[in-house]
């Protein structure tokens, strides 16, 4: 079905802002770092969670028919994808010891410089803002500036007053979430790559998997003693792990609405708009896990007055809907791409308005997708039987309300997707 600019522009803000939700909650179960277990297995962990969903999620909206299609229309993408799940990987991995040195509330909006990382590349290589006006260039600068000042306040809280830690720690941990920001941020530049060569979100997720699931447990083997030494923590943390795996689950939700959002209003709008996500991680730091209790009022002041400035400014570049003349560098970026890649360029106009051509080419559902569905589920309930309480505190009233915020973010953008799109 054809879908007007100005709708994709909505619904990408919507999947920017549904993306938003769902990774602030993925972001939760990395509290139990608290706990001692390793950031290498708490990192696995939810990554096995991601591998689970990556496969299930895709198959049960399109089915496996569709996304081998897709994928053998466009084999070339397929080391981009797994180069996007390595960075991914690295860049998770190093959010836990982010978390476990400045905490969840004041790590998310310090890793969100991705948003500044991404629309350098978006400019520089796909055409976002060329032609745009002086209004959204304006827009675009000054959401950036207020990312980085907001960035700034937040760095200075951890440092501020006597329950902040230690300089080494907080500096520490800075450094692991700014470094998260850089590899996220390029990690987008495959994404943008994939989409304006037509290929489908759901296929490029179910690659991407393969990626981060390979890069975290080879780091894991490599800093936590080796085959006996991951052996031995799973074990250990084996009560957590369906916390962990529900992370991951949360997380794929979220990256799937990042991607719709990436694909139809560009990287450079699309992931600060989802980076609306330290906004839920505030919630989640600060009203479930209670993580600024004590710490006084104006640390609290200035965490609030940090993520609140950050969020104006990723609204700000969000807002700035893409001119005609704008429309027309992305345009050409495309049939560089079809030139390159030798790709159909009618074909790949036509998902970039939210039709699905490969869709009217696709075999029928595979008898196989029903026992992997119930092979993903089973996984899930054996892991939940063997869970139990953490050893960190949580409000869970709190919890209970976001969750439900949460929820209703899915259901819209899920909806305005398979309306407007039927999830192309």
């Amino acid at each position: 079905m054809k879908t007007s600019g100005h709708a994709l522009h909505v619904l990408g803000v919507v999947c920017g802002l549904a993306a938003g939700a769902w990774l602030g909650a993925a972001e939760a179960p990395t509290k139990l770092v608290a706990a001692g277990y390793s950031p290498f297995l708490i990192s696995l962990g939810m990554v096995a969670g991601v591998f689970v969903a990556r496969w299930t999620v895709p198959m049960a909206l399109k089915g496996t028919g569709y996304i081998l299609l897709d994928l053998r229309e466009k084999r070339h993408l397929i080391v981009w994808a797994v180069l996007a799940g390595m960075l991914w990987a690295v860049a998770n991995t190093l959010t836990v010891f982010a978390i476990r040195d400045v905490g969840l509330s004041i790590a998310f909006p310090l890793w969100n410089i991705n948003s500044l990382v991404g629309l350098l590349w978006g400019w520089l290589l796909f055409g976002e803002l060329r032609g745009s006006s002086p209004r959204h260039w304006g827009r675009v600068v000054g959401g950036a500036a207020a990312i980085v000042a907001g960035a700034c306040v937040l760095a200075y809280a951890t440092t501020y007053g006597p329950a902040a830690g230690t300089a080494r720690s907080a500096a520490k941990g800075i450094l692991a979430a700014v470094g998260a920001g850089l590899l996220w941020g390029t990690m987008y530049v495959p994404y943008r790559k994939a989409y304006i060569s037509g290929m489908n979100p759901l296929s490029f997720v179910t690659v991407f998997t393969f990626g981060e699931l390979g890069t975290v447990f080879t780091l894991a083997l490599i800093f936590d003693g080796g085959v006996h030494g991951v052996m031995a923590e799973l074990g250990r943390a084996r009560p957590a792990l369906f916390w962990l795996f529900l992370g991951g689950f949360c997380w794929v939700l979220g990256d799937l609405f990042q991607q719709y959002a990436a694909k139809y209003i560009g990287i450079g709008r699309g992931i600060p708009l989802s980076n609306t996500n330290q906004l839920w991680g505030l919630a989640w730091g600060v009203l479930v896990f209670g993580e600024l209790a004590g710490r006084g009022v104006p640390v609290q002041a200035l965490v609030i007055a940090g993520s609140i400035l950050t969020i104006a400014g990723a609204v700000a570049i969000g807002a700035a809907e893409a001119s005609p003349s704008e429309r027309l560098a992305w345009k050409r970026a495309m049939d560089r791409e079809c030139r390159l890649y030798r790709l159909d360029r009618a074909r790949v106009e036509a998902t970039l308005r939210g039709e699905d051509p490969l869709a009217r080419e696709k075999s029928g559902r595979g008898w196989w997708e029903f026992p992997i569905a119930a092979a993903a589920l089973a996984v899930f309930v054996w892991l939940a039987l063997s869970a139990s309480r953490q050893p960190v505190a949580v409000s869970l009233p709190w919890m209970a309300i976001i969750l439900a915020a949460t929820l209703i973010f899915l259901a819209i953008g899920g909806v305005l997707l398979w309306k407007r799109t039927r999830f192309s």
